[in-house]
């Protein structure tokens, strides 16, 4: 197998944000890298809502090319009550699949080979990655970044256990609009309801936890009819898409097959914000500092892989703790059979100042409130 095997220095598993700058950051310091994905062209199917934070700005250059429309503002609705505005949330709504584009491009003018409609079929115990088209490839170390349901984390026994599944429509947006609306409400059970403008498009969707995907589509039309008799939104539909966000907290990204070390990186790694499902910043940041991580290592540094591990907990740790408990604070809510009131729902959500109190306060409000 050993001398039939393509040999490089570093395998990356997806090529969406996280294995793409994975591949980029890796391959700009001479290494060899393969980064593959299933995916016949990056970012299709779309699969998140495509909101970028402003502080992208900071790690990836070119990002006017891919925004449809800049966001200022947050407008909260808390079941049928007036919405709470958050100004200042500023941020960019971006066609993700030119986005992703983007960063494969820079990847493969570092010198990765990007490979689509290619699939991890089996990684075996020492390392050795095989192929949908039969090939084998020995690699020195091993990136993960396929996704919350990761072929590479299942591999290492780190799969995500709590998982949002979304459902989303993209419908004309009938009238200019600067702000993401969020919808808040007991009926829609371990996520949340959406409008994301992007020009003269919205994204609407929703998330649930497992146990309620088969409500996904009426609670889904329900959100869509109740947009469209405000004279916000059209009735056309243009387009649907799906997916599964990993909303149980950070995995250890660091582990190995045989000799060949294996990182993970953005929701294979557990990276999304438990309460926002938010991924994509943190997805670009460990994807990077992943690559970064592989060079050092290869260069003698024994430390990088430990220091990668260190470096995700010290940037994500604290907020998807946070994010975790609030989370699990509003489910045992329904666990006890009364559900969560508006003030609880409050307390859960990024918005609002009891989310970020201290956890004993937060913890009073979620008792009291209902």
């Amino acid at each position: 197998m050993s001398e039939k095997a393509i040999h490089t220095d570093v395998l990356v598993v997806g090529l969406g944000p996280a294995g793409a700058r994975a591949a980029h950051a890796a391959a700009r310091e001479d290494l060899s890298v393969i980064a593959i994905d299933r995916r016949a062209r990056p970012g299709f199917p779309v699969q998140c809502a495509e909101f970028i934070p402003a502080l992208m700005e900071q790690e990836i250059a070119g990002l006017d090319s891919v925004t449809r429309q800049h966001i200022g503002a947050m407008a909260t609705f808390v079941e049928k009550e007036a919405p709470d505005l958050r100004q200042n949330f500023r941020g960019r709504m971006v066609d993700r699949g030119e986005f992703d584009r983007l960063l494969v491009k820079t990847a493969h003018e570092a010198g990765a080979d990007c490979r689509f409609a290619t699939q991890l079929n089996d990684l075996a115990a020492d390392g050795t990655a095989t192929m949908s088209d039969g090939a084998a490839i020995r690699p020195r170390m091993i990136i993960g970044a396929d996704g919350p349901r990761s072929t590479v984390g299942a591999a290492i026994g780190r799969t995500n256990g709590e998982i949002v599944e979304t459902r989303q429509i993209s419908v004309p947006l009938l009238n200019p609009y600067e702000a993401t609306d969020i919808f808040l409400s007991a009926e829609i059970v371990g996520g949340y309801g959406w409008l994301f403008p992007r020009g003269e498009i919205a994204n609407v969707g929703l998330g649930v936890v497992p146990d309620e995907r088969h409500r996904l589509k009426p609670l889904l039309n329900q959100l869509h009819e109740m947009l469209v008799a405000g004279g916000r939104v059209g009735r056309g539909i243009m387009g649907h898409t799906g997916g599964a966000i990993p909303v149980g907290g950070m995995l250890d990204p660091v582990s190995a097959l045989g000799d060949v070390p294996v990182l993970l990186a953005g929701d294979t790694a557990g990276l999304a914000n438990p309460v926002s499902g938010a991924g994509i910043n943190a997805a670009v940041m460990s994807g990077g500092l992943a690559g970064e991580a592989a060079a050092a290592w290869m260069a003698g540094d024994e430390a990088a892989l430990d220091d990668y591990a260190q470096e995700l907990e010290a940037l994500f740790g604290a907020s998807i703790d946070r994010a975790l408990r609030r989370r699990r604070a509003i489910l045992r809510k329904y666990e006890r059979g009364a559900g969560p009131s508006p003030a609880d729902l409050r307390a859960g959500w990024i918005a609002y100042r009891e989310y970020w109190a201290d956890d004993e306060a937060a913890g009073t409000k979620l008792e009291t409130a209902s």
